[in-house]
């Protein structure tokens, strides 16, 4: 996820300041902000006291106004307080001309949003003006957990100074700003002795503090210099352990590598210093030099996985599980390409995203020649848009901004990542990886929306893309696919036993142009492939095959992007989670003195719930005996030894032989595992209702389940997970035939 910059429009309200050095003013929201008035530079000397979450500023802004009489605006967080606004004329130095000038504010509804703040148009004259504005004040937005039953998702804050860490992002409006600026930055932080700190661009060496420059004699000086334009300015600062290396990629490009870790982690600083090595030279040949001349993995206070120009923040749970996988720490170093090289006004759609996770979350299985995880990668994209994107809450993929929730992240994470590799099967291999080149080679340091793609895809295909960002760009849904009545018939007089294969494919909703590949099954365990282009609702396909077929598979290997039915999906945790109707049964002891482990399953999902109506809750109750379900929606069962048997009469019912139970462990798929160390998360279509599941969670021992329960929604993908002493021994997705036709055999007609 990378981090960008805006601005918020807010209500006219009938508020007046006379701050120091200032006047008395409102200014009215009905007021349009003039295009063109943009920052091009900023000039900060900020001292951060994070004992009393406070900072103290000084910004010597250059900006640019297109033309005379026109009015600066600029965002300040609302929790800040301009002491002085001077205008800088004549030269930097000595002969520069300094006073100050009027300004106005207008406040955000509540405390915490951010004032705009005008300067009148008769202050200035067009062309470069220089600025310096003077401010203080606190940003404490303690980070919180989320809102929604996703228990690995970032916390929320706008920003926050406190002993445990300082995190500023474009969202804590801790400068002023004008949006879709662009600007170069000169930094100079003052922090406590002992505090490190870390934002875009290069550093020099600290150095203690000069007398009467800070607050406080037992400050440290950092300055930094982004001398590459960019969209917003991220600072973090902590008590780091710092590691680096002087590294070259197999280009020949130089790039520091460094780690900031909290003291507890240092011991990961190699492995992450690795796996950044590794990625950078997978992606420099691919997308083209690294844009910058370092970069970063920063250890947060709280829960996040950010990327920013030059640096990655994850938060420390993360980082002491290894995160460097490539849907990870991969995907925040392509975002250096993809979101930090060049930009895009999220307001206006974000292709980012999308770009970013097709990359590195996809792209990369390829790139390492792991065929079974790219498919497996492309079934999770189709899959989590068909069940998190019901159709009457679809939206089309241009319209997609950030991610707010599981529907978001299906339309413009997984939706979109699916779109380039349609893109990529439409203009071919050498054409797309080219156009990509180009469009970072054009565009960086600039912005980028969904036409310049298209043009840019446009003019190195030499083909007319409109029907394509048309069809998957500018309008929702997705093709739903399905084979009619497949026939074969012999071909008479031909030396060997030859077969013409007839079929029709049906597009059910409105006609998609996407391609279907078909895997066809003949005798003596042949097979064949097929790629028909689809064109209408009604494409009728004719093959010629060596042996007779038995069988067609649809998109075996989920190469395009469909709509598919639940109950045709393979059953998953997340079938439970999207449902509307939802039970949760409980088959284990809970004791005060002895506290279950699935308890925290509990509690949590009741916590959740208490954000719904009483009548849209999940029902949470005791699991009988016989195994007994509710009458409808998906079911989660938790239980261990004392409710095996119930559970067991569960499995038979839904899963059939696919496992099983016994006072020994558990049997999957007819592999039989022991130990008082086992659990076992499995998914079964509920055979009484389509669409809905029943999930069960067994353990043979409360130890066994206790790691398990803390991230139980993390693993909401496969049919099957089985965890032996906390860790995955095995997982996989049941077998399913939903897609596949049966070829009718017309002996007595045969083709002459």
């Amino acid at each position: 996820m990378s981090i960008g910059s805006r601005i918020v429009a807010f209500p006219c309200l009938v508020l007046a300041a006379l701050l120091s050095h200032g006047v008395l003013g409102i200014a009215c929201a009905a007021e349009p902000v003039p295009p063109g008035v943009t920052i091009r530079h900023h000039d900060l000397f900020v001292q951060i006291f994070p004992e009393e979450h406070a900072l103290i500023a000084k910004d010597r802004l250059t900006v640019w106004v297109p033309q005379p009489e026109i009015p600066i605006h600029f965002s300040l967080a609302g929790t800040l307080q301009i002491d002085r606004i001077a205008l800088v004329s004549g030269s930097a130095g000595a002969e520069a001309s300094i006073h100050d000038v009027p300004f106005e504010i207008e406040y955000g509804s509540a405390r915490e949003s951010a004032q705009v703040v005008r300067i009148p148009s008769h202050v200035v004259a067009a062309g470069l003006v220089t600025l310096d504005v003077y401010y203080h004040g606190v940003i404490n937005d303690p980070p919180r957990d989320p809102r929604h039953l996703r228990f690995v998702t970032p916390s929320e804050t706008a920003g926050h100074i406190g002993l445990e860490g300082v995190y500023v992002s474009s969202e804590s409006h801790w400068y002023p700003d004008i949006s879709e600026s662009l600007s170069t930055y000169a930094l100079v932080v003052a922090l406590p002795r002992g505090w490190t700190v870390v934002t875009h661009g290069k550093a020099d060496e600290s150095h203690a503090c000069p007398a009467g420059l800070c607050r406080s004699e037992q400050m440290t000086l950092t300055e930094w210099a982004v001398t590459q334009p960019s969209e917003a300015l991220t600072l973090v600062a902590n008590t780091f352990a710092t590691s680096s290396r002087d590294w070259t990629a197999k280009t020949g490009q130089r790039i520091q590598l460094s780690t900031y870790l909290f003291p507890d982690d240092a011991h990961l600083a190699e492995e992450y210093l690795d796996a950044t090595a590794r990625y950078l030279d997978a992606y420099i040949p691919l997308l083209g030099p690294y844009p910058f001349e370092k970069f970063s993995v920063v250890e947060n206070f709280f829960a996040s996985g950010l990327g920013m120009p030059s640096f990655t923040l994850l938060g420390s749970g993360i980082i002491k599980r290894h995160y460097v996988q490539p849907y990870a720490l991969g995907h925040e170093i392509v975002h250096s390409w993809i979101g930090n090289g060049v930009f895009n006004r999220a307001d206006r759609g974000n292709w980012v995203e999308g770009l970013t996770t097709y990359l590195a979350n996809y792209y990369w299985h390829e790139l390492t020649g792991d065929r079974a995880q790219a498919r497996d990668q492309r079934r999770l994209m189709v899959q989590g848009y068909n069940l998190h994107v019901p159709p009457e809450r679809d939206y089309p993929v241009a319209q997609f901004t950030q991610k707010e929730d599981e529907r978001d992240n299906a339309i413009g994470y997984q939706k979109a990542a699916m779109l380039f590799h349609l893109l990529r099967q439409e203009v071919g291999e050498e054409t797309f990886w080219r156009a990509l080149t180009s469009l970072i080679v054009q565009y960086r340091g600039r912005y980028v929306e969904w036409r310049d793609l298209e043009q840019v895809f446009a003019e190195e295909s030499r083909r007319d893309l409109r029907w394509f960002f048309a069809q998957w760009v500018e309008q929702d849904g997705a093709p739903v696919l399905s084979l009619s009545e497949a026939v074969t018939r012999p071909v008479a007089g031909e030396p060997a036993q030859v077969f013409q294969l007839e079929a029709t494919i049906v597009q059910s909703n409105k006609p998609f142009r996407v391609p279907l590949r078909l895997r066809i099954r003949m005798e003596d365990d042949r097979e064949q492939m097929l790629t028909v282009p689809l064109r209408s609702l009604r494409e009728k396909i004719s093959v010629t095959l060596p042996a007779r077929p038995i069988t067609i598979d649809l998109d075996p290997e989920f190469m395009t992007f469909r709509r598919i039915a639940r109950q045709s999906l393979s059953p998953v945790l997340n079938h439970y989670v999207t449902d509307r109707r939802r039970s949760v049964l409980m088959g284990f002891t809970d004791e005060p003195s002895h506290p279950s482990p699935f308890r925290d399953i509990v509690a949590r999902i009741e916590t959740q719930e208490q954000q719904k109506p009483a009548g849209e809750r999940t029902v949470i109750a005791s699991l009988s005996q016989d195994g007994l379900l509710p009458q409808e929606g998906s079911v989660l069962v938790l239980g261990s030894q004392e409710s095996r048997q119930g559970i067991q009469s569960i499995l038979t019912s839904h899963c059939g032989d696919r496992t099983a139970l016994s006072d020994r462990g558990v049997t999957v798929m007819g592999t039989e595992h022991e130990g008082p160390g086992l659990a076992l998360l499995a998914s079964c279509h509920r055979v009484d209702h389509p669409g809905s599941v029943v999930t069960v969670l067994y353990a043979a021992t409360p130890q066994a389940v206790a790691k398990v329960a803390r991230l139980l929604f993390f693993y909401g993908w496969n049919s099957f997970v089985l965890f032996k002493d906390g860790a995955v021994a095995a997982r996989g997705e049941w077998p399913l035939a939903s897609d596949r036709t049966e070829v009718r055999l017309d002996a007595s007609n045969p083709i002459r």
